[in-house]
């Protein structure tokens, strides 16, 4: 439930319960929540098979040679994060959703193992995805600045900052995670398990204690500040300043890219056809970024915008951000797998150089096929020379 996207925020028993006193005028979210949690953990895992191997793919190319640009850094990177949260999801929809106790409330587990692992996971998943939001960020500012200030911006826009704008951004959100760390803990319940055979029910002598391991939130004592702090991170820095961010980053690159296109019209204008081709190709790879951008700003748009609400009042929180939290883990998988489409779509280099290392058995000219060109030739017709046009 938006662990993707958030902290495990409230005991697992604690979010049962406000789900099944939900108001009456939000009755029709809490329905969809308990039907699509049933199908959540399937859609989840396909998502995330099919987005390990598409980052994989993202990431052998882009690390080609010919690839290596500032801008294919940073997406090579972006390419890391996602595939590490979607091998971190991957156990986590199986377990809790999948093969998850029917006795058992959402995140209970009765193994040890899967508690620490679900701990991991609560801190893990936000660091990745708030490392993929801010190197989002980037790969738009690096492209805007080379678009609007074409003398300078390559200058400054180079692989060497690329690479220390990524330190930047990872060792600046693993820091901010830390009280995220210090605040999420587990706890145990114990259960009173009876034995039924057929309709009889055996004496209470054969009831066995049932340990059960929960998530808990320290939010007591000297963890008040801690936890204001978390929440204050959560929301400002990791929701509602990216959500800002990319609005203004998106605008900007779309202005860029009109002005752009009439410097090649103009250029085209002019007769200077191989400049406006060379801009062209330009246009075309910040219109593959700019889908990138725009993606995420989709998906973290309706998060930012529930985040503040939430901030207002809480009943948004219990009543709309809750029973969506599902929905919004999937729209953040789906943006972290759909990149590999997006390039290999939208890129000409991306294509050629992935079918080069993983089509090697396609063979580069097909049997039966000869490259052919136009050769031109003057002949002298009645003392007048007459070109001709001839295939090669």
């Amino acid at each position: 439930m938006a662990i993707v996207n958030n902290t495990l925020v409230m005991e697992s028993t604690t979010i049962n319960l406000l789900l099944a006193t939900a108001q009456p005028e939000t009755m029709g979210l809490q329905d969809f929540y308990r039907k699509y949690a049933l199908l959540h953990g399937y859609f989840s895992i396909v998502v995330c098979l099919f987005g390990f191997v598409a980052n994989i793919f993202n990431i052998v190319v882009l690390t080609r040679p010919n690839m290596i640009t500032p801008t294919n850094v940073i997406l090579t990177w972006l390419a890391v994060a996602d595939m590490f949260t979607m091998l971190d999801y991957f156990p986590f929809a199986l377990h809790f959703y999948i093969f998850k106790d029917s006795d058992l409330t959402f995140l209970e587990t009765r193994g040890y193992g899967w508690m620490c692992y679900l701990l991991f996971h609560a801190n893990f998943s936000v660091l990745c995805h708030s490392v993929a939001i801010w190197l989002t960020i980037a790969l738009a500012t690096f492209r805007f600045m080379c678009i609007w200030f074409p003398t300078w911006g390559p200058q400054y826009c180079t692989v060497r900052r690329a690479k220390h704008v990524i330190g930047i951004i990872i060792g600046s959100v693993i820091i901010l995670c830390i009280p995220n760390c210090i605040i999420n803990s587990w706890t145990t319940v114990g259960k009173n398990e009876t034995n039924i055979m057929g309709n009889q029910t055996l004496p209470n002598t054969t009831k066995q204690l049932d340990i059960v391991y929960n998530v808990d939130y320290r939010s007591e004592g000297a963890y008040v500040h801690v936890d204001k702090m978390n929440k204050m991170i959560q929301a400002i820095i990791f929701k509602i300043l990216p959500c800002f961010a990319l609005a203004c980053l998106t605008i900007l690159l779309v202005t860029a890219m009109h002005r752009a296109y009439k410097k090649r019209m103009r250029l085209r204008n002019q007769g200077r056809n191989e400049e406006s081709d060379r801009h062209g190709e330009h246009n075309r790879t910040t219109g593959m970024l700019l889908a990138v951008v725009v993606l995420f700003l989709l998906t973290e748009m309706p998060q930012g915008i529930l985040t503040i609400m939430s901030l207002v009042q809480d009943y948004y929180f219990i009543n709309v951000y809750m029973p969506l939290g599902d929905v919004l883990d999937i729209m953040a998988l789906c943006n972290n797998a759909i990149n590999f489409v997006l390039y290999s779509t939208m890129s000409k280099q991306f294509r050629d150089t992935f079918v080069s290392q993983f089509c090697c058995c396609c063979p580069k000219k097909r049997p039966g096929w000869m490259r052919m060109k136009i050769i031109k030739s003057k002949t002298e017709q009645n003392g007048n020379f007459v070109t001709t046009h001839s295939q090669v």
